[in-house]
């Protein structure tokens, strides 16, 4: 194993503790818990909170997004391991404003688990929740139980909506119908060139040949549909966006959003090459694309690859995506 760490054991905290060294000014711990982050912007009262949780090791995915704008507040445990109940509690109590707080995270079990005992301990406290998982992946369930589907990187899309509803002062039920529904028009699909390696295992997540490339991986190394010989980069645009219109489709004048999210070691050349044959791919069928997302948002520690995400979108969707935000790892003008 060779990564650039101290003790495998310390990774997420002194991560933690490297986030607040370089955005002190925009998030903080939460009592000094090295694995609860909280916004540090004033938040006016009667706002909605958003908040989320999962594993560590996905940066910016989760707690690149608390900020303004966005998430209110994320819990992390050990890579690719949700963290405790408890914590979660803790941070939905503190990012509770007067008006409830919205629980927005992946469809992991083990974040489920957690997250339902969370909010029945936050009930017990007078908070109200409410809860809209993210199930994006369509290679990890049929559509037909696509209630199954992992979260992926169009919670990315997720956070950014309903933080911008959110900031609009809408209701807690508001929020988490329009959150709802740009998931409802949101579909992902990643590939893999390469594992992770997490560091307290010290060995890769899964094997792969120099010169195959698995489609429908998800970005804990979980399996894909298929492995098939390396393919091209106007391929792999073809194929994702194949399987992902083929399960919502889109009609001549649709209006989207495209992201090309790294998965931690695909230079960002390689990424706006695919992102051109989708944009190609899409024009000549009559879509247009409007805010286009490249870069890494949801990774997997250093795995190699990508995935793609396509978010249909109406004038709210448009207005919510458009709205600012700063955070960290998301800092957008009013477009």
């Amino acid at each position: 194993m060779r990564k650039i760490i101290n003790k495998p054991e310390n990774f997420v905290d002194e991560t933690m503790e490297g986030i607040i060294c370089a955005y002190g000014d925009r998030v903080k711990l939460l009592n000094g818990d090295k694995r609860v982050l909280v916004t540090n912007y004033p938040v006016q009262k009667g706002k909605v909170g958003i908040v989320t949780a999962g594993g560590s090791g996905h940066l910016p995915v989760f707690l690149g997004y608390v900020g303004q704008g966005m998430l209110d507040g994320c819990a992390v445990g050990n890579v690719f391991a949700s963290p405790s109940a408890q914590k979660m509690a803790d941070m939905i109590k503190v990012c509770d404003y007067g008006s409830g707080v919205l629980c927005l995270y992946g469809n992991y079990g083990g974040d489920k688990m957690n997250f339902e005992m969370a909010c029945e301990l936050a009930d017990f406290d007078d908070v109200e929740t409410r809860t809209v998982l993210v199930c994006d992946d369509v290679c990890s369930s049929p559509k037909e139980t696509a209630e199954r589907r992992r979260g992926v990187a169009g919670m990315v899309y997720a956070f950014k909506i309903a933080g911008a509803a959110a900031e609009k002062m809408m209701t807690l039920d508001e929020v988490a119908a329009v959150a709802q529904k740009a998931l409802d028009n949101t579909r992902t699909m990643g590939v893999a060139l390469s594992p992770c390696i997490v560091p307290e295992v010290g060995k890769p997540t899964f094997s792969i040949k120099d010169d195959e490339i698995e489609l429908g991986m998800g970005i804990h190394g979980e399996p894909g549909i298929e492995v098939r010989k390396m393919m091209t980069a106007d391929e792999i645009a073809e194929t994702v966006l194949a399987k992902i219109t083929e399960d919502m489709p889109l009609n001549e004048g649709d209006e989207v959003s495209v992201m090309v999210n790294g998965l931690g070691a695909t230079p960002l050349e390689e990424q706006l090459i695919v992102y051109r044959k989708l944009h190609e791919l899409l024009k000549n069928q009559g879509i247009s694309v409007y805010m286009p997302h490249i870069g890494e948002f949801a990774t997997s520690m250093e795995m190699a690859g990508l995935s793609v995400t396509v978010i249909r979108l109406d004038e709210q969707l448009k207005e919510l995506l458009r709205s600012p935000a700063s955070t960290p790892f998301y800092t957008n003008a009013n477009k």
